[in-house]
């Protein structure tokens, strides 16, 4: 419905329509609407269900006020609104129920704002303007204000590093800092933990896209995805143990073509073993985020994976990530581990036990959570230098992380510049 990268205006469409369950209510908005210059015959009686039979048959309205009094089930009803609502209305939703919970399921749907009856003037008045106001506003994908397209792969080199963590954070930074349309999507699908880092509910979306690949597009996107903030949403899943994936990969391509026309920035939390499984999925990704720790396994795999990233995604520039550090514990030194991968760590962020405490009680990720810590200092560092475009890394003379490695001539130097024994 209202998702913020959909456009909208000059489409045909009513500007607006209402299906309301109560005489009181629809006498309240008549007025309303028509001094905002709509068309009265456009209040119908009859709530959210109504709705949904009207719109399956005719073209929806740019703005859409929807009674959920007689609903039973809001969000399952909303769902089936989605499904016949065009791309780019902005859904208003009345009801009798005064619940935060409901109330931020509903915007988390999809829907722009939820409205307590008894209705007054002012309160739809307000509202409605603030729809219009949506609906009129430039999109972040306007052509004349374009802007390329990131695709960030997180991958932890180990189980544990953080790498969930870090996308979370990556992804909040992009939508809520630097206001730019995100999509979020977590890749573990039996045991991700980007839905739960947000404290929001995963949905059905991301199993309903690996069972059904075919019904991927557009709409698909905007009815699926779960809203974290006005730029951020998410896709992910908590699917059950004892269900195998079954998928070629061809959904996972879809999701990614799609997030590139819909979205300014895509973060994913890809698990190393769809780098075995499935590694079309690099094919388009611009930067991937190496997050390690200070550990000898971890170092091998580091290398592994920096070998296996030249070889399988080249135009990818690699940021090297050495996360949860403990100064006086760690198992191999930051020389040590630089010298044994064969390059620098780009970045470096402290351990902070208590800080990712603070956050997963709060419900938020790391940096919001944490703004004032070394550790999110140093996250809103990453983003930085994933936030770089092409253009700016060329300009400055530099190349991908792994275009630039000579291995050879590296460990050459280093033994020359070795002292003399």
């Amino acid at each position: 419905m209202n998702a913020p990268w959909k456009s909208g205006g000059g489409n045909g469409r009513d500007q607006f329509a209402a299906y309301i369950c109560d005489e009181a209510s629809l006498d309240v908005l008549r007025p309303v609407a028509m001094e905002m210059g709509w068309q009265p015959e456009k209040c119908n009686k009859g709530g959210l269900r109504n709705a949904v039979q009207s719109l399956s048959i005719t073209a929806s309205p740019n703005i859409l006020l929807v009674d959920l009094s007689e609903s039973g089930d809001p969000l399952n009803d909303i769902n089936a609104l989605a499904e016949v609502c065009e791309p780019g209305t902005i859904v208003v939703a009345v009801g009798q129920v005064n619940d935060v919970r409901l109330y931020r399921d509903l915007l988390a749907s999809g829907i722009h704002d939820y409205l307590l009856k008894p209705l007054s003037p002012g309160q739809l008045r307000d509202s409605l303007s603030q729809a219009q106001a949506v609906f009129a506003s430039p999109k972040n994908h306007d052509a004349s204000a374009a802007k390329e397209h990131i695709s960030t792969a997180v991958i932890g080199t180990r189980g544990g590093t953080g790498a969930s963590t870090l996308a979370t954070s990556l992804a909040w930074l992009f939508s809520a800092d630097d206001k730019l349309s995100t999509a979020l999507l977590d890749l573990d699908i039996h045991f991700g933990t980007g839905a739960l880092c947000l404290d929001l509910e995963p949905g059905r979306g991301l199993t309903d896209a690996i069972e059904n690949p075919s019904r991927i597009d557009g709409l698909f996107i905007e009815r699926a995805m779960i809203r974290a903030n006005d730029n951020l949403s998410i896709l992910s899943a908590e699917a059950p143990i004892n269900s195998p994936l079954m998928t070629d990969g061809t959904a996972f391509i879809q999701l990614e073509e799609e997030f590139r026309q819909a979205f300014d920035m895509t973060v994913i939390d890809m698990p190393r073993n769809m780098l075995i499984n499935f590694p079309q999925l690099m094919g388009d990704v611009n930067v991937v985020v190496l997050a390690a720790e200070l550990t000898l396994a971890s170092a091998r795999d580091t290398i592994r994976m920096l070998s296996w990233l030249k070889a399988n995604a080249p135009q990818a520039r690699v940021i090297v990530v050495a996360n949860k550090v403990q100064a006086n514990l760690a198992e191999i030194s930051r020389s040590d581990f630089e010298a044994s991968i064969e390059t620098d760590i780009d970045v470096l962020i402290p351990y902070d036990i208590k800080a990712a405490s603070m956050a997963a009680k709060l419900g938020q990720t790391f940096v919001d959570a944490n703004r004032s810590s070394k550790a999110a200092g140093a996250m809103r560092d990453l983003a930085r230098k994933v936030s770089e475009r092409e253009a700016d890394a060329s300009a400055s003379g530099k190349k991908s992380l792994l275009g630039k490695l000579d291995f050879k001539s590296m460990m050459s130097k280093a033994k020359k510049a070795e002292p003399a024994e």
